[in-house]
Protein backbone atom coordinates (compact mmCIF):
# COMPACT_ATOMS: atom_id res chain seq x y z
CA UNK A 1 0.00 0.00 0.00
CA UNK A 2 1.48 3.44 -0.95
CA UNK A 3 0.99 6.07 1.26
CA UNK A 4 1.24 9.71 0.10
CA UNK A 5 3.69 11.42 2.35
CA UNK A 6 4.63 15.25 2.91
CA UNK A 7 4.50 16.96 -0.40
CA UNK A 8 4.17 13.67 -2.30
CA UNK A 9 2.53 13.08 -5.77
CA UNK A 10 0.68 10.09 -6.91
CA UNK A 11 -0.47 9.59 -10.25
CA UNK A 12 -3.80 7.49 -11.39
CA UNK A 13 -4.91 7.05 -14.78
CA UNK A 14 -8.44 5.26 -15.44
CA UNK A 15 -8.55 3.94 -19.23
CA UNK A 16 -10.79 2.24 -21.60
CA UNK A 17 -13.51 3.27 -24.08
CA UNK A 18 -16.07 6.31 -24.01
CA UNK A 19 -19.31 5.57 -22.62
CA UNK A 20 -17.25 3.23 -19.90
CA UNK A 21 -18.16 6.09 -17.12
CA UNK A 22 -13.99 6.65 -16.72
CA UNK A 23 -14.45 10.60 -15.73
CA UNK A 24 -17.41 9.97 -13.71
CA UNK A 25 -15.50 7.57 -11.49
CA UNK A 26 -12.10 9.60 -11.45
CA UNK A 27 -14.63 12.28 -10.11
CA UNK A 28 -15.91 10.60 -7.88
CA UNK A 29 -12.08 9.49 -6.40
CA UNK A 30 -11.21 13.19 -6.72
CA UNK A 31 -14.10 14.47 -4.28
CA UNK A 32 -13.54 11.30 -1.72
CA UNK A 33 -9.54 12.24 -1.54
CA UNK A 34 -10.42 16.16 -1.48
CA UNK A 35 -13.04 15.34 1.38
CA UNK A 36 -9.65 13.43 2.97
CA UNK A 37 -7.50 16.64 2.60
CA UNK A 38 -6.14 15.71 -0.11
CA UNK A 39 -5.12 18.05 -2.91
CA UNK A 40 -6.18 16.70 -6.31
CA UNK A 41 -6.11 17.68 -9.85
CA UNK A 42 -8.50 16.16 -12.30
CA UNK A 43 -8.02 15.48 -16.41
CA UNK A 44 -9.45 13.42 -19.12
CA UNK A 45 -8.72 12.84 -22.51
CA UNK A 46 -11.26 11.63 -25.05
CA UNK A 47 -11.81 10.90 -28.76
CA UNK A 48 -14.51 12.96 -30.50
CA UNK A 49 -16.65 9.72 -30.70
CA UNK A 50 -18.88 9.56 -27.95
CA UNK A 51 -18.71 5.66 -27.44
CA UNK A 52 -16.00 3.50 -28.50
CA UNK A 53 -13.27 5.75 -28.58
CA UNK A 54 -10.20 5.67 -26.21
CA UNK A 55 -10.90 7.93 -23.03
CA UNK A 56 -8.83 8.20 -19.99
CA UNK A 57 -8.86 10.13 -17.05
CA UNK A 58 -6.28 11.40 -14.87
CA UNK A 59 -5.70 11.87 -11.08
CA UNK A 60 -2.63 13.85 -9.78
CA UNK A 61 -2.65 13.81 -5.96
CA UNK A 62 -0.69 15.42 -3.51
CA UNK A 63 -0.35 16.26 0.06
CA UNK A 64 0.57 20.19 -0.77
CA UNK A 65 -0.02 22.04 -3.96
CA UNK A 66 -0.11 19.86 -7.37
CA UNK A 67 2.93 21.40 -9.00
CA UNK A 68 1.72 20.37 -12.47
CA UNK A 69 -1.70 19.06 -13.29
CA UNK A 70 -1.48 16.69 -15.67
CA UNK A 71 -0.11 12.64 -15.75
CA UNK A 72 3.38 12.23 -16.53
CA UNK A 73 4.51 9.09 -14.67
CA UNK A 74 1.55 7.02 -12.99
CA UNK A 75 1.59 4.76 -10.12
CA UNK A 76 -1.65 3.05 -10.84
CA UNK A 77 -3.34 2.51 -13.65
CA UNK A 78 -6.54 0.93 -14.39
CA UNK A 79 -7.51 -0.74 -17.52
CA UNK A 80 -11.36 -1.02 -18.38
CA UNK A 81 -10.33 -2.17 -22.28
CA UNK A 82 -7.45 -3.25 -24.27
CA UNK A 83 -7.55 0.00 -26.39
CA UNK A 84 -6.08 1.79 -23.46
CA UNK A 85 -3.09 0.32 -22.69
CA UNK A 86 -0.51 1.60 -25.85
CA UNK A 87 -1.30 5.77 -24.46
CA UNK A 88 -1.48 4.89 -21.24
CA UNK A 89 1.76 2.36 -21.37
CA UNK A 90 4.52 5.09 -21.98
CA UNK A 91 3.85 6.81 -18.73
CA UNK A 92 3.36 3.65 -16.20
CA UNK A 93 6.39 4.17 -13.51
CA UNK A 94 8.08 1.12 -13.03
CA UNK A 95 6.50 -1.33 -10.29
CA UNK A 96 3.30 0.65 -10.79
CA UNK A 97 0.23 -1.30 -9.75
CA UNK A 98 -2.11 -2.34 -12.69
CA UNK A 99 -5.88 -3.51 -12.82
CA UNK A 100 -7.05 -4.94 -15.85
CA UNK A 101 -10.37 -6.01 -17.12
CA UNK A 102 -9.66 -9.61 -17.64
CA UNK A 103 -12.32 -10.47 -20.43
CA UNK A 104 -12.18 -6.36 -22.45
CA UNK A 105 -8.31 -6.31 -21.55
CA UNK A 106 -6.89 -9.67 -22.03
CA UNK A 107 -3.55 -8.63 -22.82
CA UNK A 108 -0.85 -6.57 -21.14
CA UNK A 109 2.91 -6.08 -22.34
CA UNK A 110 5.88 -7.48 -20.63
CA UNK A 111 7.49 -4.97 -17.84
CA UNK A 112 8.07 -3.97 -14.46
CA UNK A 113 4.51 -4.06 -12.99
CA UNK A 114 2.46 -5.38 -10.36
CA UNK A 115 -0.62 -6.76 -12.69
CA UNK A 116 -4.09 -7.64 -11.13
CA UNK A 117 -6.65 -9.13 -14.13
CA UNK A 118 -9.61 -8.86 -12.35
CA UNK A 119 -13.14 -9.89 -13.58
CA UNK A 120 -14.54 -6.12 -13.33
CA UNK A 121 -17.05 -6.10 -16.08
CA UNK A 122 -18.41 -9.69 -15.77
CA UNK A 123 -18.73 -8.88 -11.99
CA UNK A 124 -20.98 -5.54 -13.21
CA UNK A 125 -22.81 -7.77 -15.49
CA UNK A 126 -23.57 -10.41 -12.69
CA UNK A 127 -24.70 -7.48 -10.48
CA UNK A 128 -27.06 -6.65 -13.29
CA UNK A 129 -25.74 -3.69 -15.55
CA UNK A 130 -22.11 -3.76 -17.26
CA UNK A 131 -22.03 -0.24 -17.21
CA UNK A 132 -21.38 -0.23 -13.26
CA UNK A 133 -17.75 -1.91 -14.59
CA UNK A 134 -16.26 1.50 -13.62
CA UNK A 135 -17.85 1.15 -9.97
CA UNK A 136 -16.53 -1.97 -9.43
CA UNK A 137 -13.31 -0.89 -10.81
CA UNK A 138 -12.68 1.79 -8.36
CA UNK A 139 -13.34 -0.55 -5.40
CA UNK A 140 -10.90 -2.87 -6.52
CA UNK A 141 -8.27 0.17 -6.88
CA UNK A 142 -9.04 1.13 -3.76
CA UNK A 143 -8.67 -1.87 -2.11
CA UNK A 144 -5.68 -2.57 -4.11
CA UNK A 145 -3.89 0.61 -3.56
CA UNK A 146 -5.09 1.63 0.01
CA UNK A 147 -5.33 5.08 -1.88
CA UNK A 148 -8.24 6.11 -0.43
CA UNK A 149 -10.44 5.84 2.62
CA UNK A 150 -13.75 3.56 2.16
CA UNK A 151 -16.26 5.40 3.98
CA UNK A 152 -14.32 8.59 1.76
CA UNK A 153 -15.06 6.48 -1.10
CA UNK A 154 -18.45 5.37 -0.53
CA UNK A 155 -20.12 8.93 0.23
CA UNK A 156 -18.71 10.71 -3.14
CA UNK A 157 -20.14 7.80 -4.76
CA UNK A 158 -23.60 8.98 -3.47
CA UNK A 159 -22.77 12.42 -3.81
CA UNK A 160 -22.46 11.49 -7.76
CA UNK A 161 -25.41 8.87 -8.29
CA UNK A 162 -28.91 9.19 -9.22
CA UNK A 163 -31.11 7.88 -6.71
CA UNK A 164 -32.58 5.43 -8.81
CA UNK A 165 -28.75 3.86 -9.26
CA UNK A 166 -27.87 4.09 -5.88
CA UNK A 167 -28.32 0.73 -4.74
CA UNK A 168 -26.75 -0.92 -7.73
CA UNK A 169 -23.39 1.79 -7.41
CA UNK A 170 -22.75 1.04 -3.60
CA UNK A 171 -23.21 -2.79 -4.64
CA UNK A 172 -20.40 -2.51 -7.97
CA UNK A 173 -18.41 -0.72 -4.81
CA UNK A 174 -18.58 -3.27 -2.15
CA UNK A 175 -17.83 -6.11 -5.06
CA UNK A 176 -14.78 -3.91 -6.27
CA UNK A 177 -13.71 -3.71 -2.91
CA UNK A 178 -13.91 -7.92 -2.58
CA UNK A 179 -11.80 -8.82 -5.81
CA UNK A 180 -9.32 -6.50 -4.49
CA UNK A 181 -9.06 -7.78 -0.97
CA UNK A 182 -9.22 -11.30 -2.82
CA UNK A 183 -6.43 -10.33 -5.22
CA UNK A 184 -4.53 -8.61 -2.41
CA UNK A 185 -4.83 -12.16 -0.16
CA UNK A 186 -4.02 -14.46 -3.00
CA UNK A 187 -0.35 -12.06 -4.12
CA UNK A 188 0.04 -12.19 0.23
CA UNK A 189 0.16 -16.50 0.10
CA UNK A 190 2.00 -16.57 -3.06
CA UNK A 191 5.08 -14.80 -1.13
Amino acid sequence: MKRLMRDARLEIRIGGTGGQGLILCAKMLADALAATGKRVAQSQTYEPTSRGGYCNSDLVISTGEVDFPLATAVDYLVLLDQLAVKPSWPLLKPSALVIADTRLCPELPKGDYRAHHLPLSRTAIELGSERVANIVALGALAALSGVCERKALEQAVRAETPKSFLDLNLDALAAGYRLGEQASAIVAVTQ
